[in-house]
């Protein structure tokens, strides 16, 4: 009869226990040594050799003559015990019997001396799943227990064991193993079975195996089944896994927002066999490793689970900032979450590939910290706050060219067209009248708020070198337009936002000594959200601004008279 490979290449002594010596050899030492524990704790995840050394150390205190604190697996004892026909020796589960009965009925057969070893052995697995009434139970046997009981107690989840069966246990953390030594492994295991195992496709499924040496070998076994050559591209197609240059391929559309050939590549994957979960999960490692090189560029390297090489990595590093990688990577992980209850696997992935393509389809708060940062650089390189990226059909490969501002236009005198001047006799008539009816600009143009009688441009350029961090909002017009009166600096902003990034104390500061030195005298700054009105905005302009309104009075007052000629 077949049997795995995970349970035929199951450690027999302590030696061949891979990836765990600061555990092996404490306990060689304590069994060649005599000074042996009633009680241990192992933790640790999955796969890395609890249950394993559990049993291990069970025959080893048992052991007619053991080695070097390592079991004979000769003697009587030994295979007694790896047979299962002795019965001190006993492995229970506590998912199946986390009972307060079943604990009694164990803490009273453990008062009982041994049949046939030195010392009665309960490995208690997944001890985690206890009823607190069953802790309770086992809480006064475990602390003052017979000369010839042992328990080992095996937990993935240290944190629901109580405190108090903690304290009265030797506790082993087992590490997850490196893919290295899982690599190597694999490769020795593979050897003595025959099968064809290339160094590509041990590495990749030693990265697989997540720190799991039986995961590792389960995953050899499955790969392995049909006889082939067990290389990278066999581990991707039988796990059903888009490969590194897939996943590294998606992730660059996703980056230049090429919507509709990321959704066309998942497509072509998800008919070729491959599970949108596991794709979504390479995608989620890949976005996982970059932001680490973002975040930490220079002990970074070492918190990558590799798999990709520099190239790519750098080039990739290049297309994305830290928080879109954050809010993919959130995106990833909440998809990944929903996809076991989901009712069409598919459409979901297809959905997160689009919000990864496109931060703005993203109502998250990881979405809107990646927009509001797409926008921070565009201001700060000059481009407009309304340009986007290339929409999903064109793949924002081609962007749409920024838009030429007009040219500001000279404001005339006049804010508003006026009617014409009454009819004057021929002789009366003056050379300087025509002077007096130039062309008036529309009322909504706001030539006054951004031309070159206002302030405010000059003012927000020289303000912009002294804040960079504030310049980009300064600059916009359509974010920010300043307006002095009465000794302060209003600003007018288009949003609670904007108003938010610049009401502080340092940039406040900076911008009421300009203002004092540009007008004289103290100045304050104020903030006000919405448009300026034309009375606002005909504040803080030049001298001869100040003079030209004050003509524009007294051609209202001659209007009003039939007799009086303005020359």
């Amino acid at each position: 009869m077949y049997q795995a490979l995970y349970r035929k290449w199951r450690p027999r002594t302590f030696d061949d226990v891979v990836g765990q010596s600061h555990i092996t050899d404490t306990l060689k030492q304590q069994v060649a040594g005599g000074r042996l524990s009633h009680a241990y704790l192992f933790t640790g995840t999955r796969g890395t050799g609890k249950t394993t050394c559990a049993k291990i150390l069970s025959r080893a205190v048992n052991c007619q003559s053991p080695v070097n604190g390592n079991p004979c697996n000769q003697c009587p004892a030994c295979l007694g015990i790896e047979n299962g026909s002795i019965l001190d020796v006993l492995e229970l589960d506590a998912a199946s019997n986390n009972g307060v009965d079943q604990v009694r009925a164990l803490r009273d057969e453990a008062v009982y001396t041994p049949a046939a070893v030195r010392k009665r052995v309960y490995i208690v697995d997944e001890v985690h799943m206890l009823s607190t009434p069953a802790f309770n139970a086992l809480l006064k046997i475990l602390e003052e227990p017979p000369s010839h009981l042992m328990f080992i107690l095996a937990t993935t989840e240290l944190h629901k064991v109580p405190a108090t069966i903690r304290s009265r246990c030797q506790q082993f953390a087992f590490k997850r193993i490196l893919p290295g030594q899982i690599a190597q492994r694999l490769e020795y295991v593979a050897g003595q079975e025959g099968i064809d195992l290339t160094p590509e496709g041990a590495a990749l499924l030693a990265r697989l195996a997540d720190g799991g040496l039986r995961d590792a070998l389960s995953l050899l076994d499955q790969c392995s089944g049909g006889g082939q050559q067990v290389d990278e591209q066999a581990v991707l197609d039988t796990l059903g896994l888009a490969g590194n240059l897939e996943t590294a391929r998606l992730m660059e559309l996703a980056a230049r927002h090429d919507t509709a050939a990321a959704l066309e590549t998942l497509s072509r994957l998800y008919a070729g066999g491959k599970d949108v979960g596991a794709v979504l999960g390479e995608l989620s490692s890949l976005a996982r490793d970059l932001l680490m090189r973002k975040t930490a560029p220079r002990g970074g390297s070492a918190l990558l689970t590799g798999g990709y090489d520099e190239t790519t990595m750098r080039g990739l590093g290049e297309l994305l900032t830290a928080p879109r990688l954050l809010q993919m990577l959130n995106r990833l992980q909440d998809t990944a979450a929903l996809l076991p209850r989901s009712s069409s696997r598919r459409t979901d992935a297809e959905l997160c590939l689009i919000r990864l393509c496109d931060e703005t389809l993203d109502d998250s708060a990881a979405g809107l910290s990646a927009r509001i940062a797409r926008l921070e650089e565009q201001l700060a390189s000059g481009v407009p706050a309304r340009q986007t990226a290339g929409s999903a059909g064109d793949g924002g490969a081609a962007q749409q060219p920024a838009r030429p501002q007009p040219a500001p236009v000279e404001a005339p005198p006049w804010t508003e067209e006026r009617p014409p001047l009454p009819e004057e006799p021929e002789e009366e008539r003056t050379l300087e009248e025509p002077e007096r009816r130039p062309a008036a600009v529309p009322p909504a143009q706001p030539a006054v708020a951004g031309g070159e009688s206002s302030f405010w441009p000059a003012f927000a350029a020289e303000a912009k070198r002294k804040l960079p961090s504030a310049g980009p909002y300064l600059v916009n017009p359509e974010k920010t337009v300043g307006t002095w009166k009465n000794g302060v600096l209003t600003l007018w902003v288009d949003s609670a936002f904007t108003k938010a990034m610049l009401n502080k104390p340092n940039i406040t500061e900076v911008l009421a000594q300009a203002a004092g030195q540009r007008f004289g005298g103290q100045a304050r700054v104020a903030f006000q959200i919405g448009k300026p009105s034309p009375e606002d905005l005909g504040t803080g302009q030049s001298p001869e601004a100040g003079q030209r309104d004050a003509l524009d009075a007294l051609l209202e007052f001659g209007e009003q008279f039939d007799n009086i000629i303005i020359k």
